[in-house]
């Protein structure tokens, strides 16, 4: 970086960041704007021929469609994106020595399946969509007329779906959303979860809990509307049902948990050219600090990693762990060409309103959430990881969709990072909001818990992390986010659906 205006991120790189508008005919470095620049957008450091490769951090996000003189805009009208098999991506290596915080711990809540819970919630789930307007209704009836002031209990919580029927009743479709809803079940940041179907649709309550290995009891009860004599006494079931299990999640108290019992969720959504600069490395340098303590971040959005994959895969832990990235992504380019599409279908107009010019781009920056430290390994959608450390769990883009799948792996909490602005909650999981940009955090300071915009005006990543670090202890620990406090996370479970409506 030169001067406050402007950010080179290596000097391999044939493009810098404008990190506040600059105006035609402005001189900047060594070269004369031919173009506005808006904040966050790139200019050419030096001409570029057509066909040549636009670089930044160091790596290829795409090539020149036609001659680049120096100190023109570069953008979507003069940028093509690159492919994944391009030979000449580079590689960043790992191991950033971190400091041992292995001796840390927060306030959890110990289960009685040995996991630690970061919220007490008692969910009400749901089966199938048919009852979804009854899974409501109860959980918005039991916060109504029970007291929860003084319990320890953080809320009683509806979780509805889509599916569950119209779908055939075996196969990858079936489950995927078997698999979402085991991990829900099973998930430590629940005292206690009652069960309500419709009692006709395919994903059978009995079968569901019989295949997850689980049974009715105290802390987990379930109901269908036909048997119960549809929905008023469905209703009032469910209702006395709850009121019975909040002694006993009440009883559930906060102790200390190793810092190793946390499962961080990492995410982006809403991203710009800052993303990559500040908010995301700076998320990776505290997974870096969670990974060394034996905590485990889970990474997900496969689309988006496109293009990045290789920094990822040449930081496995084994080749096999490597060959399970790569097979992902093939599995995502055929996918999307089977609906007429391709992975190079991104950004998102917002996106690229913020600056950012390919899905390489785009990728580059969000894989820095993950850090430096290995990658222990691939797992599948909602599939709970055997290893900790830092894993890879394959999903969709779409921001709530693979935050669904990442509480199902097992996350306590979520880091979500930004640059345009994201609302976004996601019950019984606590989401840290990161805004990349400091004009961001100023606009919505009622949705951000933390400012990575300072990065720019002076501050180090590391310090940054080491911030972000002692926000998710904090919040693991009871500490509620801005999210909480707005009252989201009743609207974005959302499992993959990947079947053929019947």
């Amino acid at each position: 970086m030169t001067d406050r205006s402007y950010i080179l991120l290596s000097e391999d790189d044939n493009v810098a960041v404008a990190i506040q508008q600059l105006m035609a005919g402005t001189a900047v470095g060594s070269v004369q704007l031919l173009a506005n620049i808006p904040r966050g957008h790139k200019f050419a450091t030096r001409s570029i021929a057509a066909g040549d490769p636009i670089l930044k951090y160091g790596q290829i996000i795409g090539f020149a469609t036609g001659p680049i003189a120096a100190g023109s805009h570069v953008h979507v009208h003069n940028v093509r994106p690159t492919e994944s098999t391009d030979a000449r991506r580079a590689v960043i290596g790992r191991a950033t020595n971190v400091k041992n915080v292995s001796d840390r711990t927060f306030l959890g809540y110990h289960r009685a399946n040995g996991r630690w819970g970061t919220r007490n919630y008692i969910g009400v789930m749901t089966s199938v969509n048919c009852a979804g307007t009854v899974a409501k209704l109860i959980a918005d009836e039991a916060s109504t007329h029970i007291d929860l002031a003084g319990t320890g209990v953080d809320g009683i919580a509806a979780f509805p779906h889509t599916t569950g029927c119209g779908m055939s009743d075996h196969g990858s479709g079936y489950e995927l959303l078997r698999r979402t809803l085991e991990g829900y079940l099973n998930h430590p940041n629940f005292g206690g979860i009652l069960m309500v179907g419709l009692g006709c649709e395919q994903m059978q309550i009995a079968r569901l809990l019989t295949e997850c290995g689980l049974e009715q009891g105290a802390t987990l009860r379930f109901l269908t509307i036909q048997a119960a004599g549809g929905t008023r006494a469905t209703v009032d079931a469910g209702v006395r049902l709850v009121r019975e299990m909040l002694p006993i999640a009440a009883k559930f108290k906060r102790e200390p948990a190793p810092i190793s019992e946390l499962s961080v969720a990492l995410q982006c959504g809403g991203s710009d050219a800052y993303s990559g600069i500040t908010a995301n490395p700076a998320l990776g340098y505290a997974v870096d600090l969670l990974s060394s303590a034996g905590a485990t971040a889970i990474l997900t959005e496969t689309p988006e990693i496109f293009g990045a994959e290789h920094i990822l895969a040449a930081r496995a832990g084994t080749p096999e762990v490597a060959d399970k990235l790569y097979t992902r992504l093939a599995w995502w380019e055929d996918y999307t060409r089977f609906f007429g599409n391709n992975l190079n279908n991104n950004p998102s107009p917002g996106n690229k309103a913020g600056g950012l010019t390919t899905i390489m781009e785009k990728s580059l920056g969000a894989v820095a959430k993950g850090g430096t430290c290995q990658l222990e390994d691939v797992v599948e959608y909602a599939e709970r990881p055997s290893r900790r450390g830092l894993i890879f769990m394959d999903g969709p883009g779409f921001d709530p969709c693979s935050a669904t799948g990442q509480i199902a792996c097992g996350a306590n909490v979520l880091c979500f990072t930004t640059g345009r602005g994201s609302a976004f909650g996601c019950k019984p999981v606590p989401s840290i909001k990161l805004a990349s940009n400091s004009a961001l955090f100023s606009s919505m300071r009622d949705d951000m818990d933390i400012n990575c915009g300072d990065i720019v005006e002076g501050t180090s990543i590391q310090d940054k992390g080491v911030e972000i670090f002692e926000d998710i202890v904090a919040v693991a620990s009871g500490r509620k986010t801005k999210s909480e406090l707005l009252g989201y996370g009743d609207l974005e479970f959302i499992p993959w659906q990947l079947h053929a409506v019947l």
